[in-house]
């Protein structure tokens, strides 16, 4: 275009550049908007982003010159519709994709689902099922009954219970079992599970006196031992899962603690947060303790999650003596714990697994993606490179480089993974934060979003969780529409 056409020519120019609204609509951008969000809606955002942009052209701002000059106008009028409407819109839960190099990551929803586990919540939601109805008597029956004999099998616990959540399963053993008497716990141990969830304010919420004994790096037997009298309903531990102290330390061993309960007529609880059905130092992570060794130590009661490192749905688990697991579950509060059958589904299908430990790294998404070959990463990364290169290369140097991943919600913290990643470096470095801050946006502006990290003035993308490289490949044209327009 002639950039010296008087004011009037040019505004005419500029305008006849704007897209119809038929076209819009039609654009993949929007349609697939319009199939999740309905035609009324995204037809009249469509309208409104016309007349703003007649406006912004008319007041002769500099930004829309710009986009109106592009010569794809069509898809940069289409992304700004699609901004507009996932910034309006109370949208459903939409599908992203997790390239932060946090394998299990709490603010995307945790650990992904193995088909069977999806294949089997499909079936509970559509049909009726025998959640609480023996088929051989035709009598009412447990809700759990299947979920425990699962349980009882790969813990070697005597009896199981489930509830929502591990944070439910603490705070129900605490109400059950120590209600208005103490709980003698090492202040090496007193963590905070996410959101201020602290353990000293559960122990509160359950109506207990929390004693803290030992320090916070130093804890020994005796510190228990003379914190005991008649009021001492339970000696606990709470697996420090999401962080470690080194160096001068000490603490106390399950067995220890035991001898010392038991010989007090008193029962140990353990809460063991991410929990885990399996040796995973097998799989080249760190070791860390399984449900059947520390019960195999003699603990009585031990509480862990469903959606962290055993790869399912959000539960809760507490397993150990029936006595004290008959004693949570008749409590008034497990009622309002309780488990969908949704959820019951899925934990089942996901405990069946288990059965078969040798397919679990192909079957199982949280393991086969902690478990992923670095050399099959790194093929993946070498693929993409060039894409990102032919879309960004103008903004951005384009570098395959070495990371390390994170198991994430609180597992496994001193354990990273040797990982691949497509780090996205900006040219130029007096803008580069505003350079990062606008690709990041971009990437997560997506049809479907995209997650990485800045990190090291970059933003890079960890290819761990990436199975399926065609979900980022496909939308890289979008995005150089994306980072132009901005």
């Amino acid at each position: 275009m002639n950039k010296e056409l008087p004011a009037k020519a040019e505004l005419t120019y500029l305008l006849s550049r704007l897209p119809s609204v038929d076209k819009m609509l039609n654009n993949a951008a929007l349609r697939a908007l319009v199939s999740r969000l309905g035609h009324v809606v995204v037809r009249d955002c469509a309208r409104q982003e016309l007349e703003l942009l007649r406006d912004e052209a008319t007041q002769g701002l500099a930004s829309c010159r710009k986009l109106l000059l592009q010569d794809s106008v069509l898809d940069a009028v289409c992304l700004r519709v699609r901004k507009r409407l996932d910034a309006a819109s109370d949208a459903p839960l939409r599908p992203v994709i997790n390239l932060s190099g946090t394998v299990v990551h709490t603010n995307l929803g945790r650990s992904l689902l193995p088909v069977q586990a999806v294949e089997a919540m499909s079936v509970a939601a559509q049909s009726n099922v025998d959640l609480e109805f023996e088929l051989a008597t035709g009598k009412r029956g447990e809700r759990e009954s299947f979920l425990e004999k699962l349980l009882c099998e790969l813990t070697g616990a005597e009896a199981a219970t489930v509830v929502n959540n591990n944070a439910a399963a603490v705070v129900l053993v605490l109400q059950a079992l120590a209600t208005g008497r103490e709980v003698v716990l090492s202040r090496g141990e007193l963590v905070e599970i996410g959101a201020s969830f602290r353990i000293p304010e559960v122990m509160e919420s359950a109506g207990c006196q929390l004693v803290e004994v030992g320090s916070s790096n130093r804890t020994h037997l005796v510190d228990f031992a003379n914190a005991i009298n008649k009021n001492t309903a339970m000696l606990m531990q709470v697996h420090t899962s999401n962080y470690t102290v080194q160096g001068f330390t000490t603490s106390v061993s399950a067995k220890d603690l035991v001898d010392l309960a038991h010989a007090h007529q008193l029962p140990v609880v353990s809460d063991l947060g991410s929990g885990t059905l399996l040796d995973l130092s097998v799989y080249g992570l760190s070791k860390e303790p399984t449900v059947r060794e520390v019960l195999g130590a003699g603990v009585d009661l031990v509480t862990f999650s469903g959606d962290k490192l055993l790869g399912g749905p959000q539960a809760g688990l507490i397993v150990g003596k029936k006595e004290l697991v008959d004693i949570v579950r008749r409590h008034p509060l497990k009622r309002a714990l309780r488990i969908d059958k949704l959820r019951v589904a899925a934990l089942e299908a996901v405990l069946t697994m288990y059965r078969a430990p040798q397919k679990l790294t192909s079957d199982l998404p949280v393991l086969r993606l902690l478990t992923r070959p670095l050399a099959q990463i790194e093929a993946m990364a070498k693929r993409l490179a060039p894409r990102f290169e032919a879309t960004l290369g103008e903004l951005v140097d384009v570098i395959v480089q070495p990371c390390e991943s994170q198991i994430g919600s609180g597992a496994l913290p001193s354990n990273t993974l040797a990982s691949m990643g497509i780090a996205l470096r900006p040219r130029n470095a007096d803008k580069r934060e505003a350079v990062l801050q606008s690709l990041a946006s971009a990437f997560r502006a997506l049809e479907m979003p995209v997650v990485g990290r800045i990190n090291d003035g970059c933003l890079l993308f960890d290819l761990r969780c990436l199975e399926q490289e065609s979900l980022v490949r496909d939308q890289l044209p979008s995005l150089c529409l994306a980072a132009q327009a901005d």
